[in-house]
């Protein structure tokens, strides 16, 4: 059985269908194979119209279905992760019984929800303080001071594949802040995380291109060429001059 949904294999959006609890944990075949037992009620579509092959981001880790079977009134899913994501993302610490946030691929017309999350972890952060201000609770993240260099105030973080918005980013110290309001913390295992605990964080894609296109403008050329590149890449005319800007 193949995939059954048209969808936009490893595109998501960081809005969590469900959360739903591991099944097993085993070594197989020099991986790691994780199953999660989801009920068919959750989400936007039944999950018995999952098919193998499908992607699904589990944690904010973009994984394979590769292989069906039945729970009680609901569908277990199987995933084999390789020892490069086991090391690279929370994968590797989850035992039965730990609940994952899931998130299916998107289909041709879904609607767009959250913002472009790849499903590829660009590192592990851990959460230094939580507490409530108002009618939400504040977050403080440490992250590789890397994965800090790529964020922005009011710019968009996956945490644990869920999509938010970054309130504070501390370069010196390492660290950024989101809040994450009530209804985040009940559907997502937000509500489940304390201060030590691990979480996967993937950068904004468009930022870290962004940045990436920069950072080669910056260490070619003059100036005056730097600036022509930029004024390129951003779609001015070949006709516009340097020094008349």
């Amino acid at each position: 059985q193949q995939g059954r949904r048209a969808g936009l294999r490893e595109m998501f959006t960081g809005i969590v269908e469900c959360t739903a609890p591991v099944s097993s944990a085993s070594d197989h075949s020099g991986n790691r194979r994780l199953a999660v037992n989801v009920t068919d009620q959750a989400g936007r579509q039944p999950w018995s119209d999952v098919g193998l092959g499908d992607s699904v981001a589990v944690d904010g880790t973009c994984l394979t279905v590769v292989e069906l079977g039945s729970c009680p009134g609901g569908t277990e899913l199987a995933f084999d992760v390789v020892p490069e994501t086991l090391t690279k993302t929370t994968l590797g610490g989850l035992h039965v019984g730990d609940s994952v946030n899931l998130e299916r691929s998107l289909s041709v017309g879904d609607v767009f929800g959250g913002h472009y999350v790849t499903g590829h972890v660009d590192g592990v952060g851990e959460v230094r303080a939580k507490r409530p201000e108002g009618g939400q609770v504040l977050f403080e993240i440490n992250a590789p001071p890397p994965l800090i260099e790529q964020m922005l105030v009011k710019g968009s973080i996956a945490v644990d594949g869920i999509s938010l918005t970054l309130v504070d980013v501390d370069r010196s110290g390492s660290w950024f802040s989101f809040a994450a309001i009530p209804h985040t913390l009940a559907v997502t295992s937000l509500g489940r995380r304390r201060p030590g605990s691990h979480v996967n964080l993937e950068a904004d894609a468009f930022g870290k291109w962004a940045l990436q296109t920069l950072g080669r403008i910056v260490r070619d050329g003059s100036r005056d060429e730097q600036l022509r590149r930029l004024l390129s890449a951003a779609g001015w005319g070949r006709e516009t001059r340097v020094d008349n800007l």
